[in-house]
């Protein structure tokens, strides 16, 4: 019996300064709202929780050159479908893991401060997995996967190729020392320290996604589109 065809989309709650004049990181808008169109237009019921239920927006993903006129209109409305759940966000006690057969961790660097610790999506995560569901990341939610595990305790993603946001990319925006400042790795050392096979895209800002069977993961915010799809053709092979 295949899982249900219902999504959680995982969102962070942490949220600080990161860009110029202490403009902060959060969620990056799209990351959650264009897996949450693939998945809907897909025939999925989809979901949005965080660890404490609540988020805050990151400020280079409300900008123009990211947020761009059809997702501004989704995500000002309040009576959007994304906007409500994004308004009224579970947390992982309200979710029942079992309901779900993909599991998607968004992002924005603010993964990188509340995922790795974030006990409640990642035993959601983990249940995903142990029910034969589809898990997920993109960008640097792959923060995620510290405490995504399978049956035997292992990092679901020991011995499997993911992908994530690049060391290169995070040298490029000027934002590394920052991240070592929160004590946090980047995506590929901690991907490389869970025993994974990290697989760079061509560019750190090129559309890139990984599948390796139910564990699916993309580059970076142009990927987050591509990386629900290749989500949603991994679920419609399972049995």
């Amino acid at each position: 019996m295949a899982p249900p065809r219902r999504a959680l989309i995982a969102v962070t709650s942490a949220h600080a300064p990161l860009y110029p004049g202490g403009k902060e990181t959060g969620l990056f808008i799209t990351e959650a709202l264009h897996p949450f169109d693939v998945f809907r237009n897909a025939g999925f019921e989809v979901d949005l929780a965080s660890e404490t239920g609540k988020y805050s927006p990151d400020w280079l993903s409300t900008t123009d050159d990211w947020l761009k006129p059809n997702d501004r209109k989704i995500y000002e409305d309040r009576n959007s479908e994304f906007r409500r759940k994004l308004d009224n966000m579970l947390t992982p006690a309200q979710v029942n893991p079992d309901d779900y057969g993909i599991f998607f961790a968004s992002a924005g660097h603010a993964s990188l401060i509340d995922y790795p610790d974030a006990k409640g999506l990642q035993k959601i995560a983990s249940t995903v997995w142990a029910d034969g569901g589809v898990v997920s990341a993109v960008c640097h939610g792959g923060a995620i996967f510290t405490g995504v595990v399978d049956s035997n305790g292992a990092p679901v993603i020991k011995g499997r190729n993911v992908t994530g946001f690049t060391t290169k990319g995070e040298e490029e925006e000027g934002v590394l020392d920052t991240i070592k400042s929160w004590n946090r790795p980047t995506i590929e050392a901690s991907a490389t320290s869970l025993g994974a096979h990290y697989v760079s895209p061509p560019g750190p800002w090129d559309a890139f996604t990984q599948t390796d069977g139910r564990l699916v993961t993309g580059a970076n915010p142009a990927s987050a589109t591509v990386t629900a799809e290749a989500a949603v053709a991994a679920f419609d092979k399972l049995k």
